[in-house]
């Protein structure tokens, strides 16, 4: 007989909903038509930093792949102490493309060889120090956490208007007027998708509009498959195939700082997508995410990948579908190995026009942005600190994206940290929430204009009772036309009138400026 406490704590979590092979295919391809941009950029940019053969390039995209899908099947589905086993969707991050190039720019850096030396032995080291990262939940409270989900969001739309302008700028139809017609058809077909379609349709709308993006593009001559046949339809990855890994200290120490970028951005994702599906994320989930975040950066270079990371554009994907199901993402990964082991499949996303990706990334990272002000507006703003808190977090994470030479003047392991507009926020709110909500020494008891002015609150059944016109002036309530409108005391009818200190303060300002209510 089954136990029904066990019956019942297996649907306790949304995330450990399966929604069957058809819905787990579907979803889980959208995911990948999400990230596939992405995922690919750092393989083409660094093969093409380190003078490789387009061939050559071709390898190192299918194992960026490859691995990609292998790390997110560990993050998804888990192993014991491996895997927060939540939606979140592994490939190559971003945060080390400049160091990487400057490895391979130094003189006698080594090649590729020390890139790939100098991401398994930081990774190695980012995995011994987890434990440390995996503590730190209790400095992620609402504030913190919608700080970071509204920076992803923001930070990501510059890839989405890049997207809808062609992708590559040195494209001579690059930003012109057919690729942001496409961008702005294909966002179109996303809104009407998600308003008039069934629940199945509007939560495929990114799916189905990039489909029908791609056929627009194919019968206006914007989008060529002609290339898709040439290749090799099978290639299995090769291990090493770029040579052994070499190992240089000071390559490794600044992989290092990326790999602590990393692993800031990885728990900045894990939190988000666990707050925008409502689920518990305690300390030892995030590490064991952490930890397998590390594992397949220390494994992905023998397939010749680099370091892997949480995809925050899959996290805006989640929000966007409301599919919660980590088995969905989980045949994502499926299907990114598939791609790996089958080039002729990647050749064939790879055709989907950027400008098509670029309309859906707007719905996409808007959407991480809106579910990041969702959070804030749990924070309670009374008599603290805490908008200050806020606004400072989100402004300094919009440097890099306002200004991305601000950092150039600093040391480059400086920059390597807060050119990132997501490291940078997270690292701000965790600071300023320690310094101000945690560290409370010192702090003054007369705090801001900001934080002092939202102590003061009216509730809408007065502000509702007002005309306009009405104003306050002596002490008492005045229409429009100058006539005296009675205000009822608490014995009165049982009706409470507005509390005394904003009446006179109201009446304080009113008799020098008489304004309309």
């Amino acid at each position: 007989m089954k136990n029904p406490s066990v019956a019942a704590s297996s649907h306790q979590r949304p995330e450990d909903e399966n929604l069957g092979i058809g819905a787990n295919l579907a979803y889980g391809l959208q995911h990948v038509l999400t990230m596939y941009g992405g995922i690919v950029a750092v393989p083409l940019i660094l093969g093409q930093a380190a003078g490789l053969s387009p061939a050559e390039i071709g390898l190192l995209i299918a194992a960026s792949l490859f691995a990609g899908g292998l790390a997110t099947l560990l993050q998804t589905l888990g192993l014991p102490f491996f895997g927060c086993q939540l939606p979140l969707v592994q490939g190559v991050s971003f945060a080390g493309v400049a160091t990487m190039i400057a490895i391979l720019g130094t003189q006698g850096g080594g090649g590729l060889p020390a890139v790939l030396g100098a991401v398994m032995a930081a990774s190695l080291i980012g995995l011994l120090i987890t434990p440390v990262f995996s503590r730190i939940t209790k400095f992620f409270p609402p504030m913190v956490t919608g700080v970071v989900i509204t920076t992803i969001g923001l930070t990501l739309m510059p890839v989405a208007a890049r997207w809808a302008m062609g992708g590559n700028s040195n494209a001579p139809d690059f930003g012109s007027m057919a690729n942001i017609g496409l961008a702005a058809v294909t966002l179109v077909i996303v809104l009407v998708l998600s308003k008039l379609g069934s629940a199945t349709i509007s939560r495929l709308s990114i799916l189905l509009a990039m489909v029908i993006g791609t056929l627009i593009a194919v019968s206006l001559g914007m989008a060529d498959f002609s290339k898709v046949s040439e290749g090799p339809m099978v290639a299995l990855p090769s291990i090493f195939h770029f040579g052994m890994p070499t190992f240089h200290v000071a390559a490794i120490i600044s992989m290092c700082i990326v790999i602590m970028v990393t692993l800031v951005e990885t728990s900045a994702d894990i939190l988000a997508v666990g707050e925008i599906i409502e689920t518990k994320v305690d300390s030892k989930r995030l590490g064991n995410g952490l930890r397998a975040d590390m594992l397949s950066s220390v494994l992905a270079p023998i397939f010749g990948s680099f370091t892997q990371s949480a995809f925050a554009q899959n996290v805006g994907l989640v929000a966007v579908t409301g599919v919660k199901s980590r088995y969905v993402v989980a045949t994502g990964g499926l299907i990114l190995v598939t791609l790996g082991l089958l080039p002729v499949m990647g050749r064939i996303v790879a055709a989907v026009p950027t400008s098509v990706l670029g309309g859906a990334g707007i719905v996409l990272f808007g959407t991480v942005a809106a579910s990041g002000i969702r959070t804030l507006a749990k924070v309670d703003y009374r008599n603290n600190m805490n908008l200050i808190i806020v606004a400072t977090s989100i402004g300094f994470g919009m440097l890099p994206i306002a200004a991305p030479s601000f950092y150039h003047a600093f040391p480059s392991w400086f920059a390597t940290i807060f050119h990132s507009g997501i490291s940078s926020a997270a690292i701000m709110a965790i600071g300023l929430n320690l310094l101000f909500n945690h560290f409370k020494t010192g702090n003054s008891d007369q705090q801001s204009v900001f934080a002092a002015a939202t102590e003061r609150t009216l509730r809408y059944q007065d502000i509702a009772a007002l005309n306009e016109g009405d104003y306050f002036q002596d002490g008492k309530l005045f229409d429009a036309e100058g006539n005296e409108v009675p205000v009822l005391g608490d014995d009165d009818h049982g009706h409470a009138a507005p509390s005394a200190k904003p009446a006179r303060n109201a009446a304080s300002e009113a008799s020098t400026h008489p304004s309309s209510a």
